[in-house]
């Protein structure tokens, strides 16, 4: 796994992944040029991560069966399409199906997480791997800012040109720089896609792993979805490209998720995410008590990122190491899972919006998070501890 290659591989990963979130900061924008309510857009990222849970459950094992380097460009083109449709919608059902969609097909990164992990040597694997997902996590966060921009000047519709084209351009390159492995057992593909939750059913710690892993993720999209919300209605009202701007502040979570794989690989994990949640709780508190402060918000969102993405990388990379045969099905059932939370999280917001807006989310987000950590503390003698190896 050389440096260039670890390089464009986090590229891509984060390329695509911000697919997933374009919409974010502009769900009051949107809502105004398609006439539906703020809570109402709040349902395109849950139709998003849904299609995205199902995307990677249908098609990231076959990263397990079928030679990469012709899957991810295949991926990548079917992704440029769905984009493109999702600039030409002409209503708000038809901008949720077109997104669905974008979920379904842009799941290149998280095939590309897996082969990271198969490329790099043992004693640098969570070094390689927190670097991809660095990538993931730096496209997630700057999809906010990039989006907000390009539809200040341009329009929302406009980044989901730019970003099949993006993706049509990836394609070629990761079709010349993915390596041509061996080929490995085959299997039918019901069966490969059984083996995903016979994984699951066999291993304690993923099951263990996979509440902890989606319970970030679902407090991670309310703090995000309710943001947008928060941001978009006085005494802010700030307009899309500042909304944009707080994704740069979570940067910092990029680089945590390269600190905590090196964290793994000296055997401090399970360490790692006991702290990562606790400094989750401290971040609901604060944004809690930040409500009318920006300097507030933007703390909450710098604790939150730290440590939501320190988690991630910590139980991502300690999946892999169950089973190394069969890391695209361990990579399929964490984010599979993740995004089914996520989505669940995502729609839960628009409901405690409308019931107690920010303070309601805050308080039903650090109710979650010390669920989190009890799970955590249960755990970390017997149930998320590795096996000998």
């Amino acid at each position: 796994m050389t440096r260039a290659r670890a390089l464009l591989f986090a590229i891509a990963s984060g390329a695509a992944v911000g697919n997933l979130y374009w919409a974010q900061p502009l769900l009051d924008f949107i809502a105004r040029d398609l006439r539906t309510g703020t809570a109402a857009a709040g349902w395109l990222v849950t139709a998003t991560q849904l299609g995205y849970a199902v995307g990677v459950l249908l098609f990231v094992p076959l990263g397990d069966l079928l030679p990469r380097r012709r899957l991810v460009p295949i991926a990548l083109v079917c992704s440029a399409a769905a984009l493109v449709a999702t600039a030409l919608a002409p209503t708000f059902p038809v901008l949720l199906a077109t997104l669905a969609l974008v979920g379904l097909t842009t799941v290149s990164g998280q095939i590309l997480v897996p082969l990271a992990g198969d490329l790099a040597s043992d004693d640098d694997r969570g070094r390689i791997v927190g670097t991809v997902v660095a990538g993931l996590l730096i496209g997630i966060l700057l999809s906010r800012t990039v989006s907000g921009f390009i539809a200040g000047f341009a329009g929302w519709r406009a980044i989901y040109v730019v970003a099949a084209v993006v993706a049509l351009v990836l394609a070629v390159l990761l079709s010349r720089v993915i390596p041509t492995l061996p080929p490995r057992d085959r299997l039918p593909y019901p069966r490969l896609i059984a083996s995903v939750f016979a994984i699951v059913r066999r291993e304690r710690i993923v099951r263990w792993s996979l509440v902890l892993g989606g319970t970030s993720f679902a407090v991670f999209t309310m703090f995000w979805t309710a943001l947008t919300f928060l941001l978009s209605a006085p005494p802010f009202s700030f307009p899309v490209e500042t909304i944009g701007l707080f994704g740069l502040v979570g940067l910092a979570g990029a680089i945590a998720a390269q600190w905590a794989g090196g964290l793994q690989d000296r055997g401090l994990g399970l360490p790692t995410i006991g702290a990562a949640w606790s400094l989750v709780l401290v971040a609901f508190v604060v944004a809690g008590l930040g409500a009318r402060s920006v300097v507030v918000l933007v703390v909450a969102v710098l604790l939150l990122d730290v440590a939501v993405q320190s988690h991630n990388i910590t139980v991502q990379t300690r999946m892999f190491q169950v089973d190394p045969a069969a890391r695209s099905r361990l990579n399929t059932a964490f984010v599979t899972n993740n995004f089914v939370w996520g989505a669940v999280g995502s729609g839960v917001t628009s409901l405690l919006w409308s019931a107690g807006g920010w303070t309601a989310v805050t308080v039903g987000a650090a109710v979650l998070s010390g669920f989190a950590l009890t799970v955590w503390i249960v755990g970390r003698r017997g149930a998320l501890r590795l096996p000998a190896a």
